[in-house]
C-alpha cells in the first residue's frame, strides 16, 4: 500500500520560514516526479512546487518563486518544501504528490496518481 506522509506545518508568523517534509512508504521516490500543492478554504488545490525524479527539473507557481524552494532526497524517500518569508496568502493545506509518469516537473494535479493527507500551514499577520 502506497503512502505518502506530509510533516512540518504549523502556525508561524508572516516572514518567517517552514519546511515541509513529504515521506513515502510503499513506493521508491527515486522513481517519481513529486510535487506539492495546496488548498485554501472554499478554493481548488493549486501546483505550487514541481521536481523530476533526479532534480534536474523544478517549476513553480509565480506567487512563490524565490521563496519556496522543492528539493529531493532519493535515499530517505524524501521530499521538501522549504518556505520563506511567508505571508498570510500562504495559509493553505499542504499535499504531497507523486506521478508514475511525469517526466519533468509538472504542477498539474491529474498528472499526480499519489497523494498524501496534508499538513496545515497557517501564517499569522
Amino acid at each position: 500500500q502506497v503512502q505518502l506522509v506530509e510533516s512540518g506545518g504549523g502556525l508561524v508568523q508572516a516572514g518567517w520560514s517552514l519546511r515541509l517534509s513529504c515521506t513515502t512508504c510503499g513506493l521508491r521516490v527515486g522513481d517519481e516526479s513529486m510535487g506539492w500543492f495546496r488548498q485554501s478554504p472554499g478554493k481548488g488545490r493549486d501546483g505550487v512546487a514541481g521536481i523530476n525524479w533526479d532534480g534536474t527539473s523544478t517549476r513553480y507557481v509565480n506567487a512563490v518563486k524565490g521563496r519556496f524552494t522543492i528539493s529531493r532526497i532519493n535515499e530517505k524517500n524524501t521530499v521538501y518544501l522549504q518556505m520563506n518569508s511567508l505571508s498570510t496568502e500562504d495559509t493553505a493545506m499542504y499535499y504531497c504528490a507523486a506521478s508514475s509518469h511525469a517526466v519533468v516537473a509538472t504542477l498539474l494535479p491529474d498528472q499526480y496518481n499519489y497523494w498524501g493527507q496534508g499538513s496545515r500551514v497557517t501564517v499569522s499577520s
